[in-house]
């Protein structure tokens, strides 16, 4: 399945909306928890084919710019050359639960009574930990990124989690990958693109998957590297 989108961030909204019913209401908690617990135990490659929106696209395609108009907040890393340089889990969850409520263990929250609504966010790899401000959760990245990958522009393929409460999001389970890149810098190795790619595929070709492919407005869609990876994957897409 081939989301595509060109700019046009409305429009893709409305089009993750249109994938959003009562049943996945209630499937994706459980799915988070299941890869959240996967992840604990350090499997990276999840043994159940779960659905989830996998985010592709070249470097600067606006990658970035479309999950913060789905989430409402900038949060993510910005800066010249390859930003994401490890996959982001991006689990997000509909609440107008208020400071002091928690969830429960599948996420859900009881509203009643709620008149206070509110934004935070957590890391798996921190426990307990909320995150109200969201330059803080970008500085975090950055540095759960740097741990693993170095700080010389190497990429990983171990994943990042990260859980965004709010009343202003679909509940959503998103994937953003690294931008497809050719020139290799720092310490990227000189198959930089061929380690995108394999990586990009090894989300994509889940059979559940909804690809998301970004290409800039300004990219002739003939030479989109998004839609290219996409169409291996799902070439009826």
């Amino acid at each position: 399945h081939i989301l595509s989108s060109i700019g046009k961030e409305p429009r893709t909204i409305a089009l993750l909306r249109s994938l959003v019913g009562n049943e996945m209401e209630t499937l994706i908690p459980l799915v988070n928890k299941l890869q959240d617990v996967f992840s604990s135990i350090g499997h990276q490659k999840i043994p159940i084919d779960l659905p989830q929106i996998v985010v592709v696209g070249s470097q600067s395609a606006g990658k970035s710019s479309v999950l913060e108009s789905i989430v409402g907040k900038e949060f993510l890393p910005r800066g010249d050359g390859l930003c994401t340089r490890r996959p982001l889990i991006l689990q997000l969850y509909h609440t107008t639960a208020s400071l002091s409520s928690n969830p429960d263990d599948e996420g859900s929250f009881d509203s009643d009574n709620v008149e206070d609504s509110y934004e935070y966010a957590e890391f798996l790899h921190l426990p307990g930990k909320r995150f109200t401000d969201f330059d803080d959760v970008r500085q975090e990245i950055l540095k759960e990124t740097e741990r693993e990958s170095g700080d010389n522009k190497g990429i990983s393929n171990k994943a990042i989690r990260l859980r965004v409460y709010s009343p202003n999001v679909l509940t959503l389970t998103l994937v953003d990958l690294p931008g497809i890149t050719r020139n290799p810098v720092g310490d990227q190795p000189e198959n930089i693109e061929a380690l995108v790619r394999d990586m990009c595929l090894e989300y994509v070709t889940n059979p559940n998957a909804f690809i998301l492919a970004v290409t800039a407005a300004n990219t002739d869609l003939a030479n989109s590297d998004a839609l290219n990876v996409a169409k291996i994957a799902d070439p009826s897409g």
